[in-house]
């Protein structure tokens, strides 16, 4: 059984009950709905009624983004039969608004304390949340958590959707909005916030056309084969509604990657599959008759082969290749040397030796894969959620064999993406099948699909040793990390360059010899997923700084403060750094909670050996730094601010917002480098046809680069306004509709705009912003800067250990991380909190296992009750390149939580577990390791 068919089989089953009208109250409206009554309820609500706020996620009862009020108490509507709602009333995120539109004081709550991100989650958890705020006006924290806990978050950590509905039940949220010159530093609510919780922002699923034809992808069921396609015309002949099925053949240029001479990954497989869940077909056609086809009713024959499925058997010899590859299906590799290593251990008075095995780790955002194409004479026009509108841009030009002015790539909201969508999915296929058929096409990926077919996080083999001298710094350390990249190369270069440079951790350290690979195996490709490898190299080289500590009887945080990197220090690399290395900072200010942590989880465990009790409290910390932007490589942005004739300025910025708030951060940046409020704003975002690149949103690059290009360029206008008006630096800009108006000193120049003459649109006047982070290329030792900018953390972790059930439960969570400046200070928390989500599934939960775990049923991400109280400090060690100073901090909130959580089970129990997840069964075969039996 493939994925589709897994997730389709409920729907495919016969009717129990003709079709015909069921009537019931949506919003308070009178409805009748002609659909089969077995029809869910989610699909009604979207398909027949528009409601497209009802989110689809899972379409299994896993996810909870289709809740909805059913009679006033909360339903999944993926769940729910249409038959179920005859004569009763069903409310969505659409009708929690007043009827003059003005929001509930629960959606403004949501605005004021920044709990909606990517939003693809948001509606679900309003809903639940109305339920329960008119069961009970007062509720408890624990009452919030009982309400959401069936809905599922991946970008928040929870943490201010429960403060949202606390603050709800108090009191209604203010509202305002910075005055000129003060929005960067202000808790600014998101200036796309409002369709996120009204349920009008439309997703990739959200806005099909209602004469698109539908695509459905036929994906293999082994994960290394042979197949052969039959004759496809008999198929076409007994299912009218399907139009065409699309092979290789059909594609122009049959291949695509991240890289632009890698472009190893079929759109389509030519007659070899190389993971089970690589695409075969397409069948393209009416909805019904492209879902209502079974796979295996196709005339694919297949001859399954062998697999290679992990590092060790991949590199095995005489191991098969997997892709033209180097011997032992090494796809590349790479390192950093410096210093004398022999001396350094040599020399040393503590030995740390570390092996680190991690898993695929699933990206789990909430809304699948999704986008429609349609062609336009001679030009495509893809709207799709995607992380990098560009690259999708030049990759299916690049397939179609098209110029990139050819195609025009149009982003929708983006529910999730952590790496995920920066790849393609439904982009090539879409625009093949709407080039071919002048016809809009549209594919929606289901859950099992999307986890079947798409990127993971690259499994990781790491060996470390680390060396240290009797005073306690270290001396050297030698780093062996191979990641599993899948079938495909995909972002395979990008960890295996990053990791050797990120390998010995936040730390001085004189000697330096890391390595990283990256290895072809039949699994499914390893991509982007926030880190880039650097949160399993941390979990290493964390290891390794608390074996060291305690070898050497130095407090574990004491010792990551004398090695922390400073201001005139040389990394690896050989890069000194100059500003902005904000770690011992960081490190201070965890010490008053540090001692207090270790307190009292010392009398607590006083406590349960006295009274014989199963419970154990540790203390962990973790530290991390990350390089901002690309490794060594041109990283550039550029962006513009117009202004219009009526008065109008607008943001054009093709920096995607995938829930981080990047079109928030860009409009308060550009706003004060103008000097006019922010609210004077419109956005322009992501449309390839209306912005300049950008780049992708990845690599925490967004605040930093594409923030310091909209800073130039609300720089650049207000040149222009200032010579126009040949007023002093000093002046100030007023807007009244189409009259600008300049005070300088005593003197008022007034403009009136709509006499000038247009530039471009409507605009008359547009500032020009691009900024480029300087770095270098690495010589052959790894050598040089590979980063202009970088950001430093450290996190507490409390947890507690249940010995007897090998359960751990994280308590508390302390998160200090230099951010450079807070542009956005709720924003930042929000992404801090978000990543510590991350991370504690990673240490804890998550272990995607290809075939087994390709649903959120079997897949464990956290929910609202498996998260612990989390306190941030922000350190704000301002980088003079970033505007006013900020860094990225979309990356950093997750790398070092895992390693702290790690730590802390350590200190409770005396055991560190060399694979992750630590769940139940291998925690407790490790106490057992230890006590001998």
């Amino acid at each position: 059984m493939t994925p589709h068919d897994a997730a389709i089989r409920h729907d495919s089953a016969p009717d129990l009950a003709a079709a015909s009208g069921v009537r019931f109250t949506v919003n308070g409206a009178s409805v009748a709905v002609v659909a089969p009554p077995l029809k869910r309820l989610a699909q009604v609500l979207r398909d027949d009624l528009g409601l497209t706020g009802t989110k689809v996620g899972c379409d299994a009862g896993d996810c909870g983004a289709c809740t909805v009020l059913l009679d006033g108490r909360q339903v999944c509507a993926c769940l729910t039969p249409l038959g179920q709602a005859e004569g009763r009333s069903v409310e969505t995120v659409e009708g929690l608004a007043a009827g003059d539109g003005a929001l509930s004081r629960l959606q403004q709550a949501f605005l004021a304390h920044g709990a909606a991100q990517c939003g693809a989650c948001t509606p679900g958890m309003l809903v639940s949340a109305t339920d329960l705020l008119r069961r009970c006006s007062a509720p408890s924290r624990q009452d919030v958590l009982d309400a959401i806990g069936g809905t599922l978050c991946r970008c928040t950590g929870y943490q201010k959707i429960v403060d949202a509905v606390l603050a709800a039940a108090d009191a209604p949220a203010a509202s305002a909005s910075p005055p000129a010159g003060a929005a960067v530093g202000a808790r600014v609510r998101r200036v796309d916030g409002v369709p996120r919780v009204d349920g009008t922002a439309s997703y990739g699923a959200d806005a099909v056309p209602a004469d698109a034809l539908w695509l459905r992808v036929v994906r293999s069921p082994h994960a290394h084969a042979r197949f052969t396609v039959g004759d496809l015309t008999p198929l076409r002949q007994a299912h009218p509604g399907l139009v065409r099925v699309l092979c290789a053949g059909d594609v122009p240029f049959n291949g695509f990657g991240i890289y632009p001479d890698i472009k190893d990954q079929p759109v389509l497989a030519d007659g070899l599959v190389r993971y089970r869940g690589e695409a075969v077909l397409a069948l393209v056609g009416t909805r019904e008759a492209v879902l209502r086809l079974r796979d295996d009713a196709l005339p694919i024959t297949w001859t399954p082969l062998p697999p290679i499925v992990d590092i060790d058997a991949a590199r095995a010899d005489g191991a098969a290749l997997v892709q033209a590859a180097k011997p032992g299906n090494l796809l590349i590799d790479g390192g950093v040397r410096r210093g004398d290593m022999a001396a350094a251990f040599r020399q040393a008075a503590a030995v740390a030796e570390v092996v680190v095995e991690t898993p695929f780790v699933e990206h789990a955002y909430i809304e699948p894969e999704a986008g429609w194409a349609r062609r336009v004479d001679d030009r495509l026009e893809i709207t799709v959620t995607t992380q990098t509108p560009y690259m999708d841009r030049d990759e299916v030009a690049s397939v179609m064999r098209l110029q990139p002015t050819q195609v025009r790539i149009i982003p929708t909201a983006c529910g999730g993406g952590f790496g995920g969508k920066l790849d393609q999915s439904v982009q090539p296929l879409v625009a093949l099948a709407a080039w071919l058929l002048d016809r809009p096409v549209a594919c929606v990926y289901t859950r099992p699909e999307s986890m079947a077919a798409t990127t993971k996080r690259h499994p990781a083999h790491i060996r470390a040793r680390f060396a240290a001298t009797a005073q306690g710094l270290l001396a050297g350390c030698e780093v062996d990390a191979a990641f599993d990249t899948g079938a495909y190369a995909s972002w395979g270069p990008t960890v295996a360059n990053r990791v050797p440079v990120h390998a010995m951790g936040p730390y001085g350290v004189p000697a330096v010899r890391t390595w990283g690979a990256a290895i072809f195996t039949h699994n499914p490709p390893s991509g982007a997923f926030r880190g880039f490898g650097v949160p399993q190299a941390a979990i290493a080289h964390e290891a390794a700084m608390d074996s060291l500590a305690d070898q050497l009887g130095i407090d574990r945080l004491e010792f990551r403060h004398r090695n922390a990197l400073r201001v005139g220090d040389a990394t690896a690399t050989g890069q000194v750094l100059t500003h902005s290395t904000g770690l011992a900072a960081c490190l201070d200010a965890l010490r008053p909670g540090w001692s207090r942590a270790h307190e009292a989880a010392a009398r607590f465990n006083a406590e349960a050996q006295a009274q014989g009790t199963h419970r154990r409290r540790g203390v962990g910390i973790g530290c991390m730094w990350y390089g901002i932007g690309n490794t060594s490589m041109s990283n550039p942005s550029t962006m513009r601010v117009g202004l219009g004739r009526d008065g109008t300025l607008t943001l054009y910025s093709g920096a995607v917002d995938i829930g981080q708030g990047s079109n928030t951060i860009m409009t308060q940046i550009a706003a004060d480098a103008l000097g006019v409020e922010m609210n004077r704003f419109r956005l322009v975002a992501g449309d390839t046809d209306r912005t300049a690149d950008a780049g992708k949103t990845s690599a925490s690059r967004q605040t930093f680069v594409s923030g310091k290009a909209a800073e130039l360029a609300g720089a650049d206008l207000r040149r222009q306004i200032l010579r126009l008006t040949n007023a002093g630096a000093e002046a100030t800009l007023a807007l009244d509709g189409a009259v600008l108006t300049v005070r300088d000193g005593g003197t008022v120049r007034r403009i009136d705009l709509a006499g000038l003459p247009v530039i471009a649109g409507d605009d008359v006047l547009v500032g020009v912003g691009t900024f480029d982070p300087p770095t270098t290329p690495l010589d052959a030792d790894g050598q040089g800067v590979p980063y202009a900018s970088y950001a430093f953390a450290a996190q507490m972790a409390e947890v507690e250990v249940d010995i007897e059930l090998g359960t751990t439960r994280v308590l508390r969570i302390v998160a200090a991380h230099d951010v450079g400046r807070a542009i956005n200070p709720m924003q930042v928390e929000g992404q801090i909190e978000g990543g510590i989500a991350q991370g504690l599934g990673l240490a804890l939960m998550e272990e995607y296992l290809p075939g087994r775990t390709e649903n959120l049923h079997d897949y464990l991400i956290p929910t609202a009750g498996d998260m612990p109280v989390i306190e941030t400090i922000l350190v704000e060690d301002r980088d003079p390149l970033g505007p006013s100073g900020a860094k990225g901090v979309g990356e950093p909130g997750l790398v070092p939580t895992a390693p702290a959580i790690l730590g802390a089970i350590d200190h409770a129990v005396g055991v560190r577990l060399a694979r992750v997840p630590v769940l139940p069964h291998r925690l407790l075969a490790a106490l057992r390791g230890k006590e001998g039996r």
